[in-house]
C-alpha cells in the first residue's frame, strides 16, 4: 500500500508532463501554460521569467502568506534528447510494464519531483501557512544552467525572500549536501594559412592552440595536488578535460583555424575564474607572438557555462529540514552538477533531495520508481506540517 493518499494523482501528473516534449531545443512554453494554468486556479500568486528571446520561460509561484521565510521548491522543465538511443517505449509516454516502474523522457530527471509538487499543490494551497511555499521550474539546465540565474535574481528582488531550498533532482529520496561546479570555455584560434615549409609567412592555428592546451593540463594536475586530504568527493579533487578539439586541413598546410573546448568540475574549494583569467593572460601572449606574422591573428575565449559549486553549510537549515522530512542522517556528496550553487550563491540555504536515481539520468528507458514518487509525496507533506506549525 502506498504510504501517500497523493500518489495516484502524482502519477497522473507526471503522465501529462512527460507528453511535454521539452528537450532543451524546444520550447518549453506549453509546459509552462499547463502548470502555471493549474497553480492560477488553486490561488497561487504565478509569475513567468521569460528566455532573452522569449521561447523560453521560468516559472516561479508562491502559496501562503507574504512574509519572508520558507521553502523553495525547485525544478527544471527541459529534458535531455531521445536520439539515437533504443528506447523500447514511446520516451514521450508514460508507460507502465507492472515492474514498479514508470517509463519516460524526464521522469526521473526531473519531472518526478514536479508532478509531486503538483499533485500536493491543492494540500498547499488549502493549508494554514506560517511560511510561504514558493515553487521554482526554470528552462535550460540541462545545457548549463541557463534559466536558473534570471529566476534566482527575480525571486530575491521580490516582496517574499524565502528561507530556504529544495532541489528535487533524483538522489533516491536521500539528503544531498555538497556537489561540484560546472566550468566550460571554448577557445577559437583563428591564424594564417601558409606553406608547411614557410612558418614565417603565416600562424598555424594548431600549433599556437597547442600551449593553451597545455596550461589547461598544468591546472588539471594543480587541482589534483590541492585535493584536501578529508576531501569527500569522488574523484577526491576536482576535475578539468579537453572534451573537443578542431583544426586544420592538412598536415603540409599551416592551420587556418583550430578550435577547442575543456570542462572543468570544480570542488567548492576550486577557482575556476582564475583558472579562466590565466588562460586568457596567455592567451594575449600567444596571440602578440601570432600577429608578428599574420596581423589579422585572433584568439577568443568564450565561457558557455558557469555553474558554482555547491558548498557543505555549517549547521544549513534546509540539510536540517531534509533531514527531519526523510529520517536520513548520512553524509552525502555527489559529483554532478545543479541549480543548488546558484541558490547558494544568492545567500540561501540549499539541499539537493528528490526522487529517482541518478544512474537513471539521460539514459534510454529512463524511468523513476513508484515507491520513490511515494516517498517525495511523503516528503512534502510533512513539510506542509512543518510549515503550519
Amino acid at each position: 500500500m502506498p504510504a501517500s493518499t497523493h500518489l495516484d494523482t502524482a502519477i497522473t501528473e507526471l503522465r501529462e508532463l512527460v507528453a511535454f516534449d521539452t528537450t532543451s531545443r524546444n520550447s518549453n512554453l506549453p509546459l509552462i501554460d499547463h502548470v502555471e494554468a493549474k497553480l492560477l486556479a488553486l490561488g497561487a500568486v504565478c509569475e513567468r521569467i521569460p528566455s532573452e528571446d522569449g521561447s523560453k520561460a521560468n516559472l516561479h509561484a508562491r502559496f501562503g502568506p507574504v512574509v519572508d521565510g520558507g521553502v523553495v521548491l525547485s525544478g527544471h522543465t527541459d529534458v535531455v534528447p531521445v536520439d539515437g538511443q533504443p528506447w523500447t517505449s514511446d520516451p514521450w509516454v508514460l508507460t507502465d510494464k507492472g515492474d514498479g516502474l514508470l517509463y519516460g523522457r524526464g521522469t526521473c530527471d526531473m519531472k518526478g519531483f514536479s508532478a509531486c509538487i503538483l499533485a500536493l499543490a491543492p494540500t498547499i494551497a488549502a493549508a494554514n501557512l506560517k511560511k510561504p511555499v514558493h515553487i521554482a521550474l526554470s528552462f535550460d539546465e540541462e545545457v548549463g544552467c541557463l534559466g536558473a540565474p534570471a529566476l534566482i535574481d527575480r525571486i530575491m528582488a521580490g516582496p517574499v525572500k524565502p528561507a530556504m531550498v529544495v532541489v528535487g533532482e533524483p538522489t533516491d529520496m536521500k539528503v544531498v549536501t555538497a556537489h561540484k561546479g560546472l566550468f566550460s570555455v571554448v577557445v577559437k584560434v583563428r591564424g594564417r594559412e601558409a606553406h608547411s615549409s614557410l612558418v614565417r609567412d603565416g600562424a598555424c592555428a594548431v600549433t599556437h592552440a597547442v600551449p593553451l592546451m597545455q596550461y589547461l593540463v598544468d591546472q588539471a594536475q594543480a587541482m589534483e595536488a590541492a585535493a584536501p586530504a578529508d576531501s569527500p568527493f569522488n574523484p577526491p579533487h576536482g576535475t578539468l578535460t579537453i572534451g573537443e578539439i578542431k583544426g586544420g586541413t592538412a598536415l603540409n598546410i599551416l592551420a587556418l583555424d583550430c578550435e577547442f573546448g575543456t570542462l572543468m568540475r570544480p570542488c567548492p574549494w576550486d577557482d575556476p575564474h582564475a583558472m579562466a583569467d590565466g588562460l586568457r593572460n596567455r592567451a594575449s601572449i600567444i596571440e602578440a607572438e601570432m600577429k608578428k606574422s599574420a596581423p589579422e591573428a585572433s584568439i577568443e575565449i568564450k565561457v558557455r557555462s558557469d555553474v558554482p559549486a555547491f558548498a557543505p553549510e555549517v549547521d544549513g537549515a534546509a540539510e536540517r529540514l531534509a533531514r527531519q522530512l526523510t529520517g536520513d542522517n548520512s553524509t552525502r556528496v555527489v559529483s554532478y552538477g545543479t541549480e543548488a550553487g546558484q541558490f547558494q550563491a544568492a545567500g540561501l540555504s540549499v539541499v539537493v533531495c528528490g526522487p529517482g536515481s541518478i544512474s537513471q539520468a539521460h539514459q534510454p528507458d529512463e524511468f523513476v520508481a513508484i515507491d520513490q514518487l511515494d516517498q517525495c509525496c511523503v516528503f512534502l507533506e510533512k513539510m506542509v506540517r512543518v510549515l503550519e506549525a
